[in-house]
């Protein structure tokens, strides 16, 4: 990245302001709706004999079972080196004890005398978890979405996971693994919309589900709001985009902390989108010269690389403007390295997940803090919330009346039904009503 990558925000106009934290246009987005529609209908149709044809046409395998069954699962298992199995078993129990400490609690309040009212949290029958498998297999988004699924615990449980190009039981041993710690045994080996489209509707092999969570490419994101806009289809955790982080910085800041924070996220794909937003001209230029050289020693540079094209650098005249920069661009991933992090976290109100002080990287988050890297993406993170267990329950009201308490609210509810012209809706009271009038109870 050079100078030219650098906006003095208080020299721009709005329009230009908005430019600048413009996200990166998606290319084609017609033509992605109608290749997964067309998708998606196939799967409906011919079920798992589209599914098997999507899995030679795009993984180029002509024998996909689809089914990794439990004799695969513990190979694969086998093959877990203990340093990963530790890492991965510790990662497991930060996430548990943070969703654990989630659990929704029912509530019953008597709003009026005769009047109970309760809010009850049951949860979610059967649940599709996606997991991205292709330029980097993602054990850890099996534990973000396994782990919630097991604590709130969900009847069913299905994992689909695109298979390796070598063989149709190829999945990372990883993946495996983090599955048999969440209690996930039903692994299916397809991916991109075709998944999506058997989670949603169900084949012969696949039953359907009634949500999906998960992350993906632009296709299984396409599928995911497809699916959910079609009754019949099945409910998503929420929209998302390319993956993306802002730092907030001031001089203080570790340069080499900085460009390595960024650089995290730049390397997930060359969608993603990484924003340097600083009052310090000194510390944007030293972290644009460790951006050059750290780059150069990752092995998926081309990737960052390419996503650093459309990344961003922003001087602002001092750190509230930094605040407003951010809110107004409401990033996925918020990393704090200033002075006061821990007081200036509190004037942030837009981002998915904050990450406060120089010795807490995003990748973290990402891995083995406990918090859920499931995130809204794209600006969403203004009105959307990171996932939690709260995601894999329904929620839903009981109310009960006695006849005293039909006798304290019913004449309220009568003249707020007649002023809306739904008198049926007042007789169904006053009825009851008249049938009290004549009782001695």
């Amino acid at each position: 990245m050079t100078d030219k990558t650098v906006f003095d925000w208080s020299t721009l106009s709005a329009t230009e302001q908005a430019a600048v934290l413009a996200r990166p246009k998606l290319d084609d987005s017609s033509d992605i709706q109608q290749t997964v529609a067309s998708i998606i209908e196939t799967v409906r149709q011919q079920g798992d004999t589209a599914l098997v044809a999507y899995s030679q046409q795009f993984d180029g395998l002509s024998n996909n079972a689809l089914v990794l069954n439990k004799q695969q699962q513990q190979q694969r298992i086998n093959d877990l080196s203990a340093d990963r199995k530790a890492a991965i078993d510790l990662a497991y129990g930060n996430i548990r004890r943070f969703h654990a400490a989630q659990l929704p609690q029912d509530i019953e309040v008597e709003t009026s005398p005769g009047v109970v009212c309760q809010l009850k949290n049951r949860a979610i029958n059967a649940v599709g978890l996606y997991i991205p498998a292709g330029t980097a297999p993602l054990p850890s988004t099996v534990l973000m979405l396994g782990v919630p699924a097991q604590l709130a615990g969900c009847e069913r449980v299905v994992m689909v996971t695109p298979p390796g190009k070598a063989a149709a039981d190829a999945i990372t041993p990883e993946i495996v693994y983090a599955a048999f710690l969440c209690g996930i045994t039903e692994i299916y080996t397809i991916g991109g919309a075709q998944a999506i489209a058997a989670l949603a509707y169900g084949t012969a092999t696949i039953a359907k589900v009634d949500k999906i969570f998960g992350p993906g490419n632009r296709y299984v994101t396409e599928a995911k709001q497809q699916v959910s806009q079609q009754q019949s289809g099945a409910q998503i955790d929420m929209p998302a985009g390319p993956s993306e982080v802002l730092v907030v910085a001031d001089s203080a800041a570790n340069a080499s902390f900085v460009a390595a924070d960024l650089l995290s996220q730049a390397e997930h794909g060359v969608d993603s989108q990484v924003l340097l937003v600083s009052d310090s001209a000194e510390l944007i230029q030293q972290v644009q010269v460790e951006v050059a050289l750290q780059v150069s020693t990752l092995p998926r540079q081309a990737i960052a690389k390419a996503a650093l094209q459309h990344s961003r650098y922003i001087l602002t005249a001092d750190i509230q403007q930094a605040v407003a920069v951010t809110n107004a661009y409401a990033p996925e991933h918020l990393i704090i390295q200033t002075n006061n992090a821990e007081q200036l976290a509190l004037q942030f109100t837009s981002a998915a997940s904050i990450f406060v002080g120089a010795w807490t990287p995003e990748s973290a988050g990402d891995y083995a803090s406990g918090t859920n890297h499931v995130l809204p993406t794209y600006g969403y993170s203004k009105t959307l919330s990171s996932l939690s267990l709260v995601d894999f329950y329904r929620r839903y009201t009981v109310q009960q009346l006695t006849k005293t308490g039909l006798r304290n609210i019913g004449p309220a509810i009568v003249t707020l039904a007649q002023a809306e012209g739904l008198d049926a809706h007042a007789a169904a009271v006053s009825k009851r009503l008249a049938v009290l009038a004549l009782s001695q109870e």
